[in-house]
């Protein structure tokens, strides 16, 4: 192992530049040394345009380059797990895109892989490591709020073209996979505890894919929680987590993209506060907690145990929809 972690980027994404190849470029503990895509002129084309040195004919042909430390994997959801089992096989660590797999059992499989392999293997919810996130976490973890009475999750944002593959069943598609898998996680997050799915009602693309999806929780301790996704709907953007509790609420505007804008609200009785976090890319705390994850041995929330426990929730939650289960790609 190098001073720095050297990247691999497993397909030629759209979500690539803005999730590691601008972040690695702002910091010494990362550089983006190779690709691969479906096809070798895809993925000349893409390091031309970023500026990558490295350029693979296959997926498995860049697993096994000797210059790459880690994957970063933004193929499609069917695609998660098969290749991050294939680098961890490989002996690299793992940056996975969202959600970790198509399902819970397949989800299961790669923790335990990457549990006896002694890898990192990080799921990229970034939210959850940019400043606003850490504040919520405090605030839950605190008990300012007192007991909670309900929480509740928006991730809605308009995407019409049907022919995207976030609306392929063949690709484990979904607007719960895409939208809603964040949801879920930020539920989780200010619910405290794994939540029970009540029910769920989903709006259909065709008779298998969600374009929007709303979902009932009950948590442990017995407070209620609501889930929306929506890829098409009446709900065009909502991006937002609240929490209420006996005690006051907590709400937040923006946690997605906080560094076009952003805001938490808090409530305790009679006095209300706002704050903001700055204008530093989510995707720029989730890389530095990455590189000091494989780098310093340094812990991180978004664990492989992490993404089996919001895999489960997905999949009861498309369940209770009476809508199957997504599955692995061939």
């Amino acid at each position: 192992m190098t001073d720095h972690v050297r990247i691999g980027i497993l397909g030629a994404a759209r979500i690539a530049p803005g999730a590691v190849i601008k972040p690695a470029r702002s910091t010494t503990a990362a550089e983006i040394v190779a690709v691969a895509a479906r096809s070798r002129h895809r993925a000349q084309e893409f390091a031309d345009e970023h500026g990558i040195p490295r350029v693979h004919d296959t997926y498995q042909e860049l697993l096994e380059d000797p210059a790459v430390d880690a994957v970063y994997n933004p193929l499609p959801n069917g695609l998660h797990g098969k290749w991050t089992l294939a680098a961890l096989a490989a002996g690299k660590h793992v940056l996975c895109e969202k959600p970790f797999t198509a399902n819970a059992a397949e989800a299961r499989q790669v923790a335990d892989a990457a549990a006896a392999s002694g890898l990192v293997v990080m799921e990229a919810f970034h939210y959850r490591y940019h400043p606003m996130a850490l504040r919520l976490a405090e605030i839950m973890s605190s008990g300012v709020l007192g007991p909670l009475r309900h929480v509740q999750a928006s991730v809605c944002f308009p995407l019409p073209v049907f022919s995207d593959i976030r609306y392929n069943w063949s690709l484990a598609g979904g607007a719960l996979m895409d939208a809603g898998c964040y949801a879920v996680h930020m539920a989780r997050l200010v619910g405290g505890g794994e939540p029970e799915v009540r029910s769920a009602h989903a709006l259909l693309r065709d008779p298998r894919i969600d374009r929007a999806m709303t979902a009932s929780l009950r948590f442990p301790e017995g407070h209620t929680g609501t889930v929306r996704a929506s890829m098409w709907s009446r709900s065009l953007l909502n991006i937002s987590i609240r929490a209420i509790g006996e005690n006051g609420s907590v709400r937040v505007f923006n946690p997605l993209g906080p560094q076009f804008v952003h805001r938490l609200w808090l409530r305790l009785q009679d006095r209300r506060t706002s704050e903001t976090f700055g204008k530093r890319p989510t995707y720029a705390y989730q890389l530095d907690a990455f590189t000091d994850a494989v780098l310093q041995g340094k812990p991180f929330p978004t664990t492989p145990e992490d993404a089996v426990r919001n895999m489960a929730v997905i999949d009861a939650i498309y369940t209770a929809a009476g809508l199957p289960v997504r599955e692995p790609s061939a």
